[in-house]
């Protein structure tokens, strides 16, 4: 039997498990499984009838119901079991954040008030805007250079915010999420940005130029993702909707 390998018992099958990296818990029977970051509880043989879990499993139902989520390179998986405290963060900031009509109404793009309601519950926790400087040398003399920011890093966790940018802004993230990945300085990335089921919120608040095609929603985000701008950097995508709207009746 390998070093820390332990079989647990439950009413239906016998698993062998063992903790793996940041305290992962790997079973190594035919239904593997991860334990989810929230969950404090031990291995306990549940595996949902056997079927191949997919990132819902790492996903609270509560962020579920509030956001619309994607899932690249099983990001979720890596940061739910990777990165527990990190993760625990993360679902923390998003079921705290809460916006109203005066914040949609208010002037300011990715300035204004909503962006940094992320702001006041990460930067706290630790949450800091890194930079990596990427020089290009060639015969001792450096003929380019190149700097990427994210705005949000904690260990090996990024996580950038775009409520209301130029879509291009997409680029510059998902470029940044690469870079960094690539060079070995973060495992995963988070991106949260605005769902297109906000659109005809917009429309009856009377803003919707504000909130234009070529702005920062998940509708010009997915085509960048599906072409791999991320390169292979895993990452996890936070759409907000209706439901982070605290004085919205319908």
């Amino acid at each position: 039997m390998s070093p820390g390998l332990v079989f647990e018992k439950s009413r239906t099958r016998t698993c062998a498990t063992s903790r793996v990296g940041y305290g992962r818990i790997l079973c190594f029977c035919e239904h593997r499984r991860y334990i989810p970051c929230w969950e404090e509880k031990s291995h306990s043989g549940d595996f949902r009838g056997g079927k191949t879990l997919v990132w819902q499993d790492y996903i609270p139902e509560n962020i579920q119901q509030r956001y619309e989520v994607r899932d690249y390179h099983h990001a979720a998986t890596i940061l739910a079991n990777d990165f527990r405290g990190e993760c625990k963060e993360v679902c923390g900031a998003l079921l705290g954040f809460q916006i109203t009509t005066s914040d949609i109404t208010a002037k300011g793009g990715n300035e204004s008030a909503i962006p940094k309601k992320f702001s006041a519950i990460l930067r706290p926790l630790g949450w800091k805007e890194e930079k990596l400087q990427a020089n290009l040398v060639i015969d001792d003399k450096t003929v380019s250079s190149d700097t990427h920011r994210i705005d949000y890093v904690k260990g090996r966790v990024a996580l950038d915010v775009e409520w209301n940018s130029k879509d291009q802004t997409f680029d510059r993230d998902l470029y940044a999420f690469r870079t960094f990945f690539e060079f070995g300085k973060i495992s995963v990335a988070v991106l949260i940005t605005r769902s297109e089921q906000l659109n005809p919120i917009f429309g009856k608040l009377g803003v919707m130029g504000k909130y234009g095609a070529s702005t920062t929603h998940v509708g010009k985000l997915w085509p960048r993702l599906d072409a791999s701008r991320h390169g292979g950097c895993p990452v996890l995508v936070f759409g907000i909707t209706p439901a982070s709207i605290t004085d919205w009746k319908g």
